[in-house]
């Protein structure tokens, strides 16, 4: 085959311009024993080319077809969405406790406000009726 048809199918490869036909006049050239000096280092290339399509893999390939147990992941999310209602829950009864704490605080303090708003009414009372009794002077 003629140098120069060779260098053109060459460089239609090299650019990824061939037709399957092309490629195998390139291989069938490149594998036979007489290839041009200047053409040499694309004979290692296509020597490549043709001993990894013949490659084979003899081991068998293991798949790992084990199925994941979820079953966990489900209960310790269930356990964690009841000890999230549980806290919840205590925090809101602890909050309205609170509230009530402070609502009874309000409520004693007003009340105790008046009562001692009432005990001074009724110590001046005393000091009147004590008075009273001084001048009028019961009798036993």
């Amino acid at each position: 085959m003629e140098l120069s048809k060779i260098e053109s199918l060459l460089e239609k490869y090299l650019n990824a311009e061939t037709s399957l036909q092309e490629e195998v006049i390139l291989k069938n050239y490149f594998l036979s024993g007489n290839v041009a000096p200047k053409l040499q280092e694309y004979k290692a290339m296509f020597s490549y080319f043709n001993y990894s399509k013949a490659e084979t893999l003899e081991a068998p390939i293991q798949l790992n077809t084990k199925k994941r147990n979820w079953k966990w992941l489900s209960m310790a999310a269930s356990v964690m969405l009841l000890v999230s209602v549980y806290m919840g829950n205590n925090y809101l009864a602890e909050k309205q406790a609170r509230e009530q704490y402070a609502q009874i605080t309000s409520a004693l303090q007003l009340l105790s406000s008046n009562l001692n708003k009432g005990n001074k009414a009724m110590a001046n009372l005393y000091v009147y009726e004590d008075t009273v009794n001084k001048i009028f002077k019961p009798s036993k």
